[in-house]
């Protein structure tokens, strides 16, 4: 075995050990303290299938480490991991550096259908509308992206900027129009984004879906590196990147839309985390995809922990703490005159 790839296998075997022990560590962060024997405990106990009922662990500690905090983590998992892979996709896809899950208009799309779900009280559908909204916006913005001609990476961004303001404004005036003082509220919690209406029923299809995308664009990876030549260097190898680059970012959206639905709008994963291990791994998508995975997963659950555990007997909305670190770790990438994306 090569060298280079030998150290990219501990950096993926360090990653593992760093995400199982993330999650056996921040079961331990909220509200209630816990042991961290009595946590590996009701683990454990669980695992073996005992009876929580037959355990010396209190039946409301059991609640609270396996009914709330253990889905809690996994849906960390899935959501920093799904993030991170579309940025990585959608950074190749469009040829732009600040390309991350939320440049086709995702998140206003999102949070235009959960706005209107939740001022018409049909907040039980709020889920399903945000899910509807980005699908729709990111129709929008393909759509317009390929009008009179070819998509191209300069169009889809542009297109993204103007659905995202079109969006963004009529959700704005719902909002102004609604005396609901608790729905307004309501949506403003759940645009910053947070993962405490996770739980065991409603893990598995984003945790599902985040495999799948994941192993797909593993097989994509020769043209995801081909994408980084350019359009014109593409042709000459036979490569429709007009093509595959609405099928990506089809499949971005869908994900996205999936995660939205799920725990809110949770910005800047999809931007940090491709930079920093495209500076260790290279912009080869075979090694960048798996190690952007593994690390946008151990990055949200700690975002979530410390979201939970920040402030005493509250909870910060999740958005807020990706933001405070990436909105610097944006501006770095701003200035750094010596910045390069692409091929190695």
């Amino acid at each position: 075995m090569k060298k280079p790839k030998l150290k990219y296998l501990m950096l993926c075997i360090i990653l593992a050990v760093l995400l199982l022990l993330s999650i056996i560590l921040c079961l331990n962060f909220g509200a209630m303290k816990i042991s961290f024997t009595h946590t590996y405990q009701i683990i454990w106990e669980r695992i073996r299938g005992i009876d929580p009922r037959e355990s010396t662990i209190g039946l409301s500690e059991f609640n609270i480490v396996w009914k709330m905090r253990m889905p809690r983590v996994i849906m960390g998992i899935a959501v920093g991991a799904g993030l991170a892979l579309c940025g990585t996709v959608m950074q190749a896809a469009v040829q732009n550096p600040m390309a991350e899950p939320y440049v086709l208009g995702i998140s206003s799309g999102a949070s235009l259908g959960a706005t209107f779900s939740i001022f018409l009280g049909m907040s039980m559908l709020t889920p399903f509308c945000a899910f509807f909204g980005s699908i729709l916006a990111t129709a929008a913005v393909l759509l317009l992206a390929s009008y009179g001609s070819k998509a191209t990476s300069t169009k889809l961004v542009l297109s993204g900027t103007i659905v995202n303001a079109l969006f963004s404004a009529i959700s704005n005036f719902i909002i102004s129009m609604s005396g609901d003082s608790e729905g307004v509220m309501t949506i403003k919690f759940w645009t910053m984004g947070s993962l405490t209406k996770a739980d065991w029923d409603n893990i598995a299809i984003p945790f599902g879906i985040v495999i799948i995308c994941t192993i797909f664009f593993m097989s994509q990876y020769r043209i995801l590196n081909s994408m980084l030549l350019g359009d014109e260097a593409a042709i000459t190898l036979g490569i429709s990147l007009p093509r595959y680059r609405m099928l990506y970012m089809g499949i971005c959206a869908l994900l996205t839309g999936v995660l939205v639905a799920s725990c809110g709008i949770i910005g800047f994963v999809g931007l940090m985390i491709p930079h920093i291990f495209r500076a260790i791994v290279g912009s080869d998508h075979r090694y960048l995809i798996p190690v952007s995975v593994l690390s946008g997963s151990i990055f949200m659950v700690w975002a979530d922990a410390f979201a939970r555990s920040a402030v005493k007997n509250s909870e910060l909305p999740i958005g807020i703490i990706t933001a405070l670190v990436g909105a610097p770790f944006f501006a770095y990438i701003l200035i750094r005159k010596n910045y390069r994306f692409g091929t190695d």
